[in-house]
This record gives C-alpha cells, structure tokens and sequence, in this order.
C-alpha cells in the first residue's frame, strides 16, 4: 500500500508561530573543512513544523509529551477535505460533514494545505482553524486525536479556548500537516513525537498508510 508523507520539511525557511524562534541548522563540523564527519546542531522550538501538542502546552498540568498514548498516535484515521469557503472548522460545518461513526482519528485538510504545496515562507494569520464549538463537537463525538493542515488547531485571533477545550479532555492535537495530496478517507496514521521529557510539545514524523 502507498505511503503518504504527510511532515512538513524542518528547514531555516519553514513558518514559524509568531514570537516563537526560527529554526536554526548550524553544521558544526564539516568533512569539507577537514572533519571525520559532518555534525548539524538544531536550534528549534518544541513546535516546530508538524508537531503534536500535550496537555502541558496550555493546561500546567504536569501531562507532557512522553506520556502521551503511542495507542492514540497509531491507528485508523478519516481524512476529511474541507471546500475552499470553509474558515473555521465550527460546530456547524462538522454538523454538515459526513465523518464515520466511530472514528476516534480525524484530520482536517483545508485550503492552508495549499500553502505548503506552494511552499510559502511566511506566516499566514488567516488559516483555517477549529473554533471553540467545534473543539467541543470534537470531544462530545469521541474524536482522541486532531490533526489540522497549519501551525495550529486554533484560530491566531484567540489561540487558548480552543486548546483548552481539547487537550482538558485529553485530545492529541497534532499540528502542521500537510494533507495538499491526500484524498479524503480511510488510512492507517502513524505519528511519532519525540520522547522529550516533560515537554509541553514534540516534533513528529507522520505518515499515513492507505
């Protein structure tokens, strides 16, 4: 079966959430300088590019990222891809939107996919994001996981209801996919975060098989 590399590429160019640090690659040693070996040191944020959100991010609840379910990061997903004049992934367009019964995996792909399709470097405030009614959707309907196709499941207006809403009631938020070549569907997601200690967030490798 295929595979689908739904990661956003880690380089200095990649977005990054207002006020947080930009990702820095130094290559500290170098085998065209005379090294043994080339050695590259990362200097990025806990979200950077697609990442996955732990509780701690928003709730200082001591719930971070190691702890996390690896049962809730793999497993069956529905891929739903959202028309163009969607602008906020409320209650009412997934009222609308016809998502399995069951499903306990969803990620949303949304017209920001195209910004990463066309590789654009600068942060967007106006991507399409899940509103606090839609969080609340979320969780009432049983959804474990949520993936969203940009920085963050919450509008950049008011960034904290959102979160809340999902990560109190123990919702993986998994952030900055790119879903620009994934049909809507059934697949298997594998997401793996970085087992960092008491982090409040980790950057992952996602695919999706199907």
């Amino acid at each position: 079966m295929p595979i689908y590399d739904i990661s956003l590429t880690v380089s200095p160019t990649l977005p990054v959430w207002p006020g947080d640090p930009p990702v820095k690659m130094t290559q500290t040693e170098s085998m065209a300088a005379g090294a043994q070996y080339n050695l590259t040191r990362l200097d990025i944020s806990a979200h950077t590019g697609t990442h996955v959100d732990a509780p701690h991010h928003f709730l200082n609840d001591g719930r971070t990222v190691e702890t996390l379910s690896l049962e809730v990061l793999t497993g069956p997903c529905y891929v739903v891809q959202l028309p163009d004049d969607v602008d906020e992934i409320s209650a009412e367009v997934l009222e609308r939107t016809s998502l399995p019964s069951g499903t306990i995996r969803i990620l949303f792909g949304t017209r920001n996919s195209k910004l990463w399709a066309r590789d654009e470097k600068n942060f967007q405030e106006d991507f399409v994001a899940i509103s606090p009614d839609g969080a609340q959707w979320l969780v009432a309907h049983g959804i474990k996981l949520v993936g969203v196709d940009y920085l963050s499941v919450a509008p950049f207006s008011d960034s904290v209801p959102t979160h809340e809403i999902l990560l109190r009631a123990g919702v993986i938020a998994l952030e900055g996919l790119n879903l620009s070549q994934i049909p809507r569907g059934f697949y298997d997601l594998y997401c793996l975060p970085l087992k960092l200690a008491g982090a409040d967030g980790a950057p992952a490798r996602a695919i999706l098989v199907g």
